[in-house]
Parts: structure tokens; sequence; C-alpha cells
């Protein structure tokens, strides 16, 4: 039985339910190396896939959760992911092989997009316009504390019992949060708004919302710059060891630059209702388009190995702007969708992952171990998802009619 919830516990509980997917990624960065040379790497897989595959499966399960969160509520939604997320947990943290661990990741990746978007429609089914953007900012200003911390307490975890243990913390978070899920939030979707899981009105409802330019546009711009984060995370560990020598101090490099996103989510928190969010937005894809290319362009001079602290300002900086556009540009996107909320947050997660996955990978086989792919992946990210949104902006913001 669920009983009344403040908007702080509310913010709380929404930041660390969407958190599981930033710490289901970044704790496990420390282990890359050990999982590697424990169950070996043969190709065409590669650790990098343990971070790109869990992307993946969240562009399945995205595309599954939200209409059901749409059909039988946030709630129960929400709890059906956390189940298929402790059965991926469980399936990496017994496995013998790097395939199997892969297959946990996906399963992940599936059960986590529960959380992801079932909150969103949470959000978006109490909250509008610049309000929504202002909820989550203040939400990603949260759970941005989690992925500064997560490689450095994993780090020791990994250093006391193995990679396997970080696996063992990820199945004792879904439960509780499961249980503080059940226990203390309400359900915000009325039963007669509720909109039936058929095939045939998903196809529709969904051709509904793709064909809005405007929220299609937008998709693709998320992906870019989602994409540009996941290019980072995925060749992180690799860059810091192979230009820096880096290793053992790798968590502490990280936990700065995350401080980029978390210090944009608050302040974007504090003035997007002052400003608007297509301003703060178009300022930030700017500012990483600018980056981006004064990263390239420095990198090439100094035969890509920036100075580490070059690399640092360079990256913080860029983040900062990741930061700025990931609140507002799912509030961007979510404007336009009304009834359709949760298949809406379903198309547009699920589309924006697919297309950060295929965008990391593409540029991450362009990694030679210098800091010139990196740049490359702001720059081309920030000009590219500039272009978009501008265009995206300009289009009819007229809400989405259900078809039921």
């Amino acid at each position: 039985m669920t009983s009344s919830i403040s908007f702080r516990e509310r913010i709380a509980l929404y930041a660390l339910l969407t958190a599981l997917t930033s710490v289901s990624i970044d704790a496990l960065l420390p282990g890359l190396r050990q999982i590697g040379e424990e169950l070996g790497v043969t190709p065409p897989l590669s650790t990098q896939h343990v971070i790109s595959l869990f992307i993946f499966g969240m562009a399945f399960g995205e595309l599954l959760l939200g209409p059901l969160s749409d059909a039988m509520g946030r709630k129960k939604a929400l709890v059906l992911g956390l189940g298929v997320y402790a059965v991926g947990t469980m399936t990496a943290m017994l496995a013998g092989s790097l395939e199997m661990v892969v297959l946990g990741r996906f399963l992940q990746g599936v059960g986590v997009s529960g959380p992801k978007i079932a909150t969103r429609a949470m959000i978006r089914d109490q909250f509008e316009g610049d309000a929504m953007a202002r909820v989550m900012s203040l939400m990603f200003t949260l759970f941005i504390l989690v992925p500064m911390l997560a490689p450095a307490l994993a780090q020791g975890v990994i250093s006391l019992a193995g990679w396997r243990s970080v696996f063992g913390i990820y199945l004792v978070m879904a439960v509780l949060l499961g249980l503080w899920l059940v226990m203390r939030q309400p359900e915000t979707l009325p039963a007669d708004k509720r909109i039936a899981f058929r095939p045939k009105l998903l196809l529709r409802n969904g051709r509904r919302i793709l064909s809005k330019r405007r929220v299609a546009l937008l998709i693709i711009a998320t992906g870019i710059v989602f994409g540009a984060q996941l290019l980072y995370l995925s060749t992180a560990a690799d860059l810091f060891f192979d230009a820096y020598g880096i290793k053992e101090t790798f968590p502490f490099y990280f936990a700065v630059l995350a401080t980029g996103i978390g210090l944009a989510s608050f302040l974007n928190a504090r003035l997007v209702q002052r400003f608007g969010m297509d301003a703060m937005a178009r300022a930030a894809f700017m500012g990483l388009a600018s980056v981006g290319f004064l990263m390239l362009l420095t990198s090439m001079l100094w035969d890509g190995r920036l100075p580490l602290v070059a690399l640092m300002g360079f990256a913080f900086s860029a983040f900062f702007a990741i930061g700025i556009l990931f609140g507002n540009l799912n509030a961007m996107a979510m404007r336009s969708l009304g009834q359709v909320a949760g298949l809406g947050a379903s198309l547009i997660a699920s589309g924006s992952s697919l297309i950060a996955t295929v965008y990391a990978v593409v540029t991450g086989n362009f990694y030679d171990g210098t800091t010139v792919n990196l740049a490359a992946g702001f720059f081309i990210s920030g000009v590219g998802s500039l272009i978009l949104a501008e265009l995206a902006i300009r289009s009819d913001a007229s809400p989405v009619e259900a078809v039921r």
C-alpha cells in the first residue's frame, strides 16, 4: 500500500531509478581490463562491447516497456523492467565467457529501460513545458553524483572481490529500488487514460509520433549527443592508459569530468525557466561544436597526445555542454507528445539509444590510442545536432493526438 510521497522524495526516487542506467555503465569501467584478462577477448568481440551492447539492449527494451507503461501503468512496467534487469545481472555475474557477459549486459540494457522510460513518463504525467525541463534537470543533478563516485568505489570493490562483485551490487540496488517504488510511489497514469497494448494501435500511434518532424529530428539530435558521451565511455579507460599511462587513478579523472555534467544540470535547473529550453539547448550545441573543433585542432598540433591538463579542460567543457542538453533535449522532444507520453518516451529513448550505439561503435573503430578520435566525435556531434535541433525548433509543435 502506497503512502503520500513528498516532491523531494519523488525526485530522489526518480533520480536513483534513472541513475541505475548510469551506474550500470560507469561502475564497470575499472573492471573492463580485468574481464578481458580473465575471460579472454576473441574478435569480433572486445570489452568495448560490454558497454555498447548494454546500450543496444536498451534500444530494444525501450520499444517494449514504453508502450507497456501506457497500457498497464508506469509502476508495473517499471517493476517488470527491474525484474529483467535482475536476470541479466545474474547472467553476467555467473558468466564463464565474454559472450555470456555480453548477453547478460544486453538483458540488463533491456531491463534498465523500464526505470529509464517509466520515470520520464511519470514526470510527463505530472509536469509540462519548462517546469518539466526543470524537474529533469534537478533529477540529473542528483544522479550525477552516482557516476562521479561509482568508478572509484567500484575499483575498490573490484580490487577486493573481483569484477563479479560489481554485478552483486547491481542486484542489490535493483531489489532495494523496486521495494522503495512499490511501497512509496503512487501510480501516475489513471486507468481511464491508459492505451491498450495492441500492435496495430502501437504502429498507428508510433507512425503519428515519428511522422512529427519535430520529434523525429530531436530523436536523431539526442542520439548523436548521447553517442558522443558513449564514445567517451567506451574508450576512456583505454585512452587514459594508452596516452597517459593512467590506470589506478582513472576513477579520479573520471569523477572530475563527471562534475561537468552535474554542474551544468544544476545550473540548467535554475536558468531554464528564465531563458527557455530552446535557447539553453542552442547555446549548449554551439558550445559542444566549438569545444570539439578546438580540441581536434589542438590534438593534431600535439600529434594526437594533448597535455593531460588540456584534455581535462576540453572534456570538462564538452560534458558541461552535454549536461545542459540532457535535460532540455528530452523535454523538447516530449513537449509534443501529450497522451502518448509512454510510447513517445519509448521511441525517443530507443531511437536515440540505437543512434548513439551506432555512432559510438563506428567512431570508436577509429580509436588509435590518441585524443583525435574523441575530439572528432565531440565536433561532429555538436555540429550535427545543432543543425537538426534548429530544423526541429522551426517545425510544428502542436501535440500528437492518440489513436485509441
